[in-house]
């Protein structure tokens, strides 16, 4: 007869591999998780603005009629500082009969549109050259880099680096060294961004004869993008 020995639970389950940490350490490391943030600066290389007309006239006809050929105006004077079609884009057409003040019974027609410009030198001279033209409404600017992604690379790497230099001052006043990175999470952007403030709002455009306006003073400055990252170390012993 053959016997069989049975062992202890207890015993059984100490022979079977240890479960993985569902935190990615081993047993004998320690994790750490360290949120840190990276700055960058770029300067602008593109300026959004919105410029406009508006135009009051004893009919509807002749408010959309005046306006329209203001705007045409403004738009030649734009295409003068290189502004292409796709760099335009209109956003408000508006028409309507005033029904208080001094201005009863007469017509309002307004059109805006929102101008890209790319050469950051010249955006001075093309604000002043619309509202000499008949641009009686400038709101802007909104300064942006074009390629977003290329500006914040540096901030990212600052961001990283900011984690593993905290990581190493913990570690080591523990008494331990930085293993291995488990994980990098992304946060994102935060903060660094300033919503546009209006530049200029003008009443109707002066007459022709007057002498034109200096254009106004403009500085593009730089553009600050913040990120943040989160970065799982696991530590062990020196």
């Amino acid at each position: 007869m053959r016997t069989l020995a049975l062992l202890p639970l207890a015993a059984l389950a100490a022979c079977q591999p240890a479960a993985p940490d569902p935190r990615g350490v081993g047993r004998d490391e320690t994790l750490l998780t360290v949120s840190a943030t990276g700055k960058s600066e770029a300067t602008p290389d593109e300026a959004r603005i919105t410029l406009g007309v508006e135009t009051t006239a004893g009919s509807a006809a002749e408010a959309t009629r005046l306006n329209n050929e203001k705007m045409q105006k403004v738009i030649a004077a734009l295409k003068g500082f290189g502004v292409q079609d796709k760099d335009l884009q209109t956003r408000t057409l508006g028409l309507n009969r005033v029904d208080y003040g001094k201005e009863l019974g007469r017509y309002h027609a307004a059109n805006q549109v929102e101008v890209r410009l790319h050469d950051m030198a010249r955006v001075s001279e093309a604000i002043g050259a619309a509202t000499t033209a008949g641009a009686n409404l400038v709101n802007g600017p909104s300064l942006v880099v074009s390629d977003r992604e290329a500006a914040s690379k540096s901030a990212y790497a600052m961001a990283y680096k900011a984690a593993r230099s905290r990581a190493d001052a913990y570690a080591d006043a523990a008494g331990l060294e930085v293993d291995r990175v488990l994980t990098i999470r992304d946060n994102g952007e935060s903060g660094g961004f300033e919503p546009p403030m209006p530049m200029a709002v003008m009443e109707q455009a002066a007459p022709v004869a007057a002498p034109a306006p200096p254009p106004p003073p403009f500085n593009p400055g730089v553009n600050r993008t913040q990120v943040g990252v989160t970065v799982a170390f696991a530590l062990k012993r020196k």
